[in-house]
C-alpha cells in the first residue's frame, strides 16, 4: 500500500511533525490549565465575573482559526511567524473548557460535603484544597480532554504559519494534489487525538467515580488527597 510504503520512508520526518505538534498542544494546554483552573476558581467566589469572563473567552472560540492567526502575526512576542503564534492561538481556544469546567465542577460539589467541612472548623482555602478541587478534578479533567483533542485539530492548521507539526504533510499534500502525503499528516492526527482522547476519559472516570463515591460518603477528605 502506497500510504504505508510513504510512512516507512519518511519515519525520522514524521516523528519529528509529531514531536512538533504534541510540543504546540501541550505547551498551549498545560498554559490554559495553569490559568485557567484560577480563573474558574475566583468565578465560584466571584459570581459577578462570571458572564463577562465566559463571554470573552466564548468570543475567541467563535473567530476562525485562521484568521486568529492572522491577527495574532503582527503582534510582538506573542505573534510572528512560527510556533508562538500557534501556542497563542490555542492557549485561546483552551481557555473555555478549561475555564467552565473547573467553575462547574466547584459549584456542582454536594452541598452538604462543603457544610460538614465548614462545620470541622475548614477554611476556605482547606475547603477548596481538600474537599472541593479533589472532587471536581474529574470534570476538570472533563475540560482538560475537551481542550487537548480540539487543540490537536487545530493545530494541523498552524502549520500555514511555518509553526510545524503533522500539518506539514497536509499542506505539501495539498500542494502537490497527492493523498497519500495529506493521510500522512491527517492519519496520525486523528490517532494523536484519539489516544489523548483516551487517556485523558480514563482519567476522568476514574475521579469521577471517586466524587460519587463521596456523595455516599458524605464527609471530606474521602476523595483522592483528602485527610490530613
Amino acid at each position: 500500500m502506497e500510504f504505508l510504503r510513504y510512512l516507512a520512508g519518511n519515519q525520522d520526518l514524521l516523528l519529528e511533525r509529531t514531536l512538533e505538534h504534541v510540543y504546540l498542544v501541550g505547551t498551549a494546554v498545560g498554559l490554559a490549565v495553569l490559568v485557567g483552573v484560577p480563573v474558574g476558581i475566583v468565578l465560584t467566589r466571584r459570581e459577578r465575573y462570571r458572564g463577562p469572563v465566559i463571554g470573552v473567552v466564548n468570543v475567541i472560540q467563535t473567530i476562525p482559526s485562521l484568521a486568529l492567526f492572522g491577527f495574532l502575526i503582527p503582534l510582538p512576542v506573542l505573534g510572528g511567524i512560527g510556533a508562538s503564534t500557534a501556542i497563542t492561538a490555542l492557549f485561546g481556544y483552551s481557555l473555555l473548557p478549561v475555564i467552565r469546567n473547573t467553575y462547574e465542577g466547584i459549584r456542582g460539589v454536594d452541598p452538604a460535603v462543603v457544610e460538614a467541612g465548614r462545620a470541622m472548623g475548614m477554611t476556605d482555602r482547606q475547603l477548596l484544597r481538600r474537599v472541593e478541587l479533589p472532587l471536581a478534578l474529574g470534570v476538570i479533567l472533563g475540560g482538560i480532554r475537551l481542550a487537548t483533542v480540539i487543540g490537536i485539530g487545530i493545530a494541523t492548521i498552524a502549520a500555514a504559519i511555518g509553526a510545524g507539526g503533522l500539518g506539514e504533510f497536509i499542506f505539501q499534500g495539498l500542494s502537490m494534489v497527492n493523498n497519500t502525503v495529506i493521510l500522512a499528516g491527517a492519519v496520525p492526527a486523528a490517532l494523536l487525538a484519539l489516544a489523548a482522547d483516551w487517556g485523558l476519559s480514563r482519567l476522568e472516570s476514574r475521579f469521577s467515580r471517586w466524587r460519587e463515591g463521596s456523595r455516599g460518603a458524605g464527609a471530606p477528605g474521602g476523595g483522592p488527597g483528602g485527610g490530613g
